[in-house]
C-alpha cells in the first residue's frame, strides 16, 4: 500500500540502486526490462523512456535479450519523481565510472554493478533487495511484487485500465482485467 511504498522508499533512500526500485513502483516495469535499461532509450528532458530489451537467461547466463511480448515494446511516461530519481543516478553513476576509471565496462546500461556489467537477478534480489525490504520493515515480498503495487495503486486511484494495460505491456486488457479487476473500486458497485 501507500504507507509501504513511502516506508520502502525512504529506507532506498541514499542506495546506490534507489532508482531502480522509484522506477519498479512507479512505472511497473519488469525486472528484466529495468536491468535491460539503456542510457540510449532515456530522454530526460521528455519524462520520458522507450523499452527495446530486458535482460534474460540464456544457457544459464544472463544476458540481453527480446522483451516478453511484442507489446512490451512500448514508451513509458516518467513521473517526476521517477525522472529525479534517474538524474540522481545519472550522477552517482559518473562517480563510479571516474572511480573505476579504465576498470569500468562501459555498456551504456542505466543500472549496472560497479564495473559497468549486467546485474544478476539473483544477485539484485539477494544483496540488495532482500536487505532493502530489512530495513524498510517489510514482510518478505517478491521483485515482482513492485510490478503489481504500482498497478493496484493506480486502479485504486481510477486511473484507467486501459492505461495500465499500456504502462505495463500487458498483450491485452483482458489480462489487465483478469489479473487487477478486484483493485477496480467500482467493480462491486
Amino acid at each position: 500500500d501507500r504507507t509501504q511504498v513511502k516506508t520502502l522508499f525512504e529506507a532506498a533512500s541514499e542506495d546506490r540502486l534507489e532508482a531502480l526500485y522509484v522506477l519498479a513502483v512507479h512505472t511497473g516495469m519488469r525486472e528484466g526490462e529495468l536491468l535491460g535499461l539503456k542510457w540510449e532509450d532515456v530522454d530526460l528532458d521528455r519524462d520520458v523512456l522507450r523499452l527495446r530489451r530486458a535482460l534474460v537467461r540464456e544457457g544459464g547466463r544472463v544476458v540481453l535479450g527480446d522483451l516478453k511480448t511484442p507489446k512490451s515494446r512500448r514508451s513509458v511516461r516518467l513521473t517526476h519523481a521517477a525522472t529525479n530519481a534517474l538524474r540522481n543516478h545519472l550522477g552517482r553513476q559518473l562517480e563510479e565510472m571516474g572511480r573505476m576509471g579504465s576498470l569500468y565496462q562501459p555498456g551504456g546500461l542505466v543500472f549496472a554493478t560497479e564495473s559497468g556489467t549486467l546485474i544478476n537477478p539473483s544477485n539484485l534480489r539477494n544483496r540488495s533487495f532482500k536487505p532493502l525490504l530489512k530495513r524498510a520493515g517489510i514482510t518478505d515480498i517478491c521483485f515482482h511484487d513492485l510490478r503489481h503495487t504500482c498497478a493496484t495503486l493506480l486502479l485504486s486511484q481510477g486511473t484507467h485500465p486501459k492505461l495500465v494495460q499500456e504502462l505495463l505491456g500487458h498483450a491485452t486488457i483482458a489480462m489487465t482485467l483478469d489479473t487487477y479487476s478486484h483493485f477496480l473500486p467500482s467493480m462491486g458497485d
